[in-house]
């Protein structure tokens, strides 16, 4: 079994993740709004969601407005951007001048998930190599 290393800074807990995917989902939200949708029936309390919500905020991934005495959240980056943001953050922190490592590995990430996921990549390549965006 493989260890997994960790990056604080870049690090999301599970629900963290799951109030993302709701506001990417949804749109905006007060914090009891996304805990029905993310903790429904669940012992997880308003609280601990406006906490996760608070420290996403904290780290720029989200914006609030003050609506009456709550906030309402939306996500401030896309789902796309995000990963492009995570992707590079690893990528700059294990950088040298040879690539190849960073490049056999995201190829292996895609292999992992199918060929329909390595014949996506390859289609995304060429776009770029004849100068589309996708």
């Amino acid at each position: 079994m493989s260890k997994m290393l960790r990056f604080p800074e870049l690090a999301l807990g599970s629900l963290e993740q799951d109030v993302l995917e709701v506001l990417w989902r949804e749109g905006p939200l007060a914090p009891k709004a996304v805990h029905q949708q993310v903790a429904p029936g669940s012992r997880i309390t308003v609280n601990t969601v406006s906490s996760a919500l608070k420290r996403l905020y904290e780290k720029g991934l989200l914006s609030r407005e003050k609506v009456s005495h709550s906030y309402v959240y939306a996500a401030a980056v896309a789902r796309g951007e995000l990963q492009r943001q995570l992707i590079g953050a690893i990528a700059s922190r294990f950088s040298d001048e040879d690539s190849s490592g960073l490049l056999a590995a995201f190829v292996d990430v895609a292999q992992a998930e199918g060929e329909e996921t390595l014949r996506a990549l390859e289609a995304l390549i060429a776009a770029r190599l004849s100068g589309g965006d996708e």
